[in-house]
């Protein structure tokens, strides 16, 4: 990867920092009027994204119009700005005030793991708002440990841990991260990862997604066959009756060990949720990036 300039990286610090606090510090309507034109911005000068978004709609939802594809899109900035709100409004979130933003559905699913003892791995995604899932989560339940990839621009990197980390959650990095996601389940708690990122050919197998071979990696797989812990589905998905997300915990998924079978069976789970919720799932991902041998690109 080429090196970032540190005016480039201190100028997109800026201009977040601005973003952020000119939401953090407005009424939320008036944060949520707001972010809808951060994001239609976004939508505006980064056009490749929804490029990509409609590739992948058309190949994944070709049952659908592509009317429909653009409304589905339009959705996804508009998930995007809620995601923004509410990330900006983390240091004024509190357990007085959490259910005006999330609730919790399935609260079962994560007591009856916690009480198996061997941990709890979290499967989330790229869907509804994978951020105040973890947030909300800690208030709940309890902390949890997060994998996460550092951001290309280190000032923002530091600005979004400081906030992930207000709830008391524990970021898990790439360093030794193998090691650190083994400890956690060992002391019987929960860990979130996302599984929705295309991977590589050497770090993946292909599943079925949407009726198309789709790399992922095996990286969950294999930590829930060495540990023994639940794998339970859970996304804070978005309720536009209620306006405000309900944090939904799915029932444990059976795993047998056999990575590529377990890794199809969680994308088969995750495909029927954005299904379910087309909208709030981040089509702008080049999900489909990586092909199978002698396939082209779809991009």
């Amino acid at each position: 990867m080429r090196r970032r300039s540190p005016l480039r990286n201190l100028l997109e610090y800026c201009v977040a920092g601005v973003a952020l606090k000119s939401l953090e510090w407005t009424p939320r309507r008036t944060a949520f009027a707001l972010a809808r034109i951060y994001a239609r911005l976004l939508d505006r000068a980064i056009p490749r994204l929804r490029r990509a978004a409609r590739t992948n709609l058309a190949m994944a939802l070709p049952e659908l119009t592509p009317q429909r594809h653009a409304e589905i899109v339009d959705g996804v900035f508009a998930s995007i700005a809620r995601i923004l709100v509410t990330f900006a409004k983390f240091p004024s979130i509190r357990s007085d005030n959490l259910s005006e933003w999330i609730r919790l559905e399935g609260r079962e699913h994560f007591e009856q793991a916690r009480a198996a003892g061997r941990g709890v791995l979290f499967a989330t995604a790229h869907m509804g708002n994978w951020e105040l899932s973890a947030f909300a989560h800690a208030m709940m339940q309890a902390p949890m440990n997060v994998v996460v990839r550092p951001l290309d621009n280190p000032l923002i990197d530091s600005m979004v841990e400081q906030r992930r980390a207000l709830t008391g959650n524990r970021p898990i990095g790439k360093k030794d991260f193998a090691r650190a996601i083994l400890k956690a389940l060992g002391r019987n708690e929960a860990v979130g990862i996302l599984v929705d990122q295309n991977a590589s050919l050497d770090s993946g197998v292909f599943v079925d997604f949407f009726g198309v071979p789709a790399c992922a990696g095996t990286g969950f797989a294999k930590f829930a066959a060495h540990s023994g812990a639940a794998v339970i589905p859970g996304f804070a998905l978005w309720n536009a009756a209620e306006q405000r997300y309900v944090l939904r915990f799915y029932p444990p998924l059976a795993f047998t060990g056999d990575e590529a079978r377990d890794t199809q069976v969680l994308h088969s789970q995750l495909e029927q949720v954005i299904r379910a919720y087309p909208d709030q799932w981040l089509w702008i991902h080049r999900r489909w990036k990586t092909r199978p041998p002698g396939e082209p690109s779809v991009y």
